[in-house]
Parts: structure tokens; C-alpha cells; sequence
């Protein structure tokens, strides 16, 4: 997957780091100094949390031992800044670290869907983000750019169902989204939860994982019990859906079932005969009552 992320990085960057001098962007040959206060974030960055005690860690190393890797950055003519394409880790430990200016590549040609798939990837690859902020950074980049989910696996180096999959959990509930997101429950909790479509049994299997520690089989296993069950489940009718029916069978003269499953909105209208000579009176009467 390391050597999928990477040509999607070569591919995107078109090995133009630092050959390209564009009109307008301030010494773009090599890895150059610029000032901390020259530079902002990258605007599509899907990374949304930092943590500090990672970063103080980061910072501390800086110090010690240097920026062994240049950020890349593309020049903004319109704000004078430096805005940040991969590195935005390293540059907040810079400033932690009480440095100025920090080592940089320029970039001279990147669009903004460059910008955006790059952060994401970079992420990705340096496994930085939590399952939903990939998946919204994927959401991000399809409907910003309305690229298609194989579009993005090229990208990033992923299956088209291992884009979709991790877009579906998005679906879930914020609740569940946020103990993703916290490392409570995985993402392959996640999956499983997304086997149970109904929210309140979705909610308490997600209960459920937590108290009992349900590892993901576990998770999968109560899940195909849980429809099952569901499956079982004979909804009681309506009294309008029974009144129907009686009104019906006082009618036609037959007896008259609606079989319908959650939602009474959608289902089955069954009308019952014994013999021939009774199909076809009742199919006269329908006639009759249709003209």
C-alpha cells in the first residue's frame, strides 16, 4: 500500500517540485528557507484534530536533530503566503519548537484538485487520520472535483470498495461516528454496525460493543443475529389496515389479506378463492367496480 500511496503522490506532483520557475514566485529552485509567518495551512488539510503531545514530541526531535524532510509549499500571489501542499505536521512543531523559518520545496503547479487529493494522501499514508476523517476527506474530494470513486482509488492507491466502504460510514449515526473517531470502536465495528439497519438495535449493539469489549467478529455475529430477529418480526397491522380489509371482504365476498413489512406503505394486496367458479366472480365483481 506504502509504494501505491507513493506513485499516487509522483503522479499528482508530475515531478515538478522544484524545475519549474513560475513568473511571480520568489527564488522556486531547491529547498529554501521561509519564515514561519509567511506561510498558512493547506485549506483542503482533512486532518481536523492535531494531537499536542504528539506535536510537543515532533518539536523536541526538531530541535534536536533538525527537519529531516522539507514541507512543499505553493506560492499565493494574491495573499503573498506560502500555502502548505504536504507537511503541516512539521510545520506546526516548528513553531513549537520556537523556529522562524523552516525548510521548504515550492511548488510551482499545482491546482486545487492537486492540493486537496495531496493533503489527503499524504495523511493517509502517514496513517495520521482517523477512519472518518478519511472518509470525509474522500467525500470531499468527489464532490468538490465530481470525480468518481475508481477516480479516487487511483489516487490514493484504494479499491473502489475500499472507498465506498469507508464513505458508508458516514452514514452511521454521530454518536458512532464519534467513538470511531476517538478510537472507542473501530472501524471494522463500524462495518459491522452498518449491517443493522434499523437505529434503535443499531444503537443497542453499539451499546453492546462497548460494555462487553465485542471484539469485530463478535460484532459481526451479533449483527446477523440481530437481523435475523428483525427478519422474524411479523408487524402487527394497523386498525386502518384491518378495517380496509374487513371493509373489502364485505364487498368483494372473500376473504381479503394486506401483508405489508415495517412501513405499511408498501406491500401486498391478497385476495383468496377456492375454485374457479369463484375466481370468476370475483374477477366480474372487480370489473363491475372498476367500470
Amino acid at each position: 500500500m506504502r509504494n501505491a500511496l507513493g506513485k499516487g503522490l509522483d503522479a499528482l506532483l508530475n515531478g515538478e517540485t522544484n524545475n519549474n520557475i513560475q513568473e511571480g514566485i520568489p527564488n522556486s529552485n531547491g529547498v529554501q528557507k521561509i519564515p514561519l509567518d509567511k506561510i498558512i495551512p493547506n485549506r483542503f488539510q482533512p486532518r481536523k484534530t492535531f494531537n499536542e503531545e504528539s506535536l510537543k514530541g515532533l518539536a523536541e526531535s526538531i530541535k534536536q536533530h533538525g527537519l529531516t524532510q522539507p514541507i512543499i509549499v505553493v506560492y499565493d500571489a494574491g495573499l503573498d503566503k506560502y500555502e502548505i501542499v504536504v507537511g503541516e505536521r512539521r510545520f506546526r512543531a516548528s513553531q513549537l519548537a520556537g523556529f522562524s523559518e523552516i525548510n521548504a520545496i515550492i511548488h510551482s503547479k499545482l491546482d486545487d484538485k492537486q492540493m486537496c487529493a495531496l493533503a489527503l494522501i499524504e495523511n493517509i499514508q502517514r496513517e495520521d487520520l482517523n477512519p472518518i476523517e478519511t472518509a470525509l476527506g474522500y467525500k470531499n474530494l468527489i464532490q468538490k472535483f465530481e470525480i468518481s470513486q475508481t477516480e479516487l482509488g487511483d489516487y490514493c492507491g484504494k479499491s473502489k470498495a475500499a472507498i465506498s466502504n469507508s464513505l458508508r460510514l458516514l452514514t452511521l449515526e454521530d454518536n458512532i461516528q464519534q467513538a470511531i473517531k476517538t478510537g472507542e470502536i473501530s472501524e471494522g465495528h463500524g462495518r459491522a454496525l452498518l449491517m443493522v439497519s434499523e437505529g434503535q438495535k443499531r444503537d443497542l449493539l453499539f451499546k453492546k460493543i462497548i460494555a462487553s469489549k465485542l471484539s469485530v467478529r463478535q460484532a459481526e455475529e451479533a449483527a446477523k443475529n440481530s437481523l435475523e430477529q428483525i427478519n422474524k418480526i411479523k408487524p402487527q397491522k394497523t386498525p386502518d389496515a384491518i378495517a380496509f380489509e374487513n371493509s373489502l371482504q364485505e364487498a368483494l365476498g372473500t376473504k381479503v389479506e394486506l401483508k405489508y413489512g415495517v412501513k405499511p406503505s408498501k406491500g401486498k394486496l391478497i385476495l383468496h378463492y377456492n375454485s374457479f367458479e369463484e375466481l370468476e366472480a370475483l374477477s366480474q365483481k372487480l370489473k363491475n367496480k372498476i367500470l
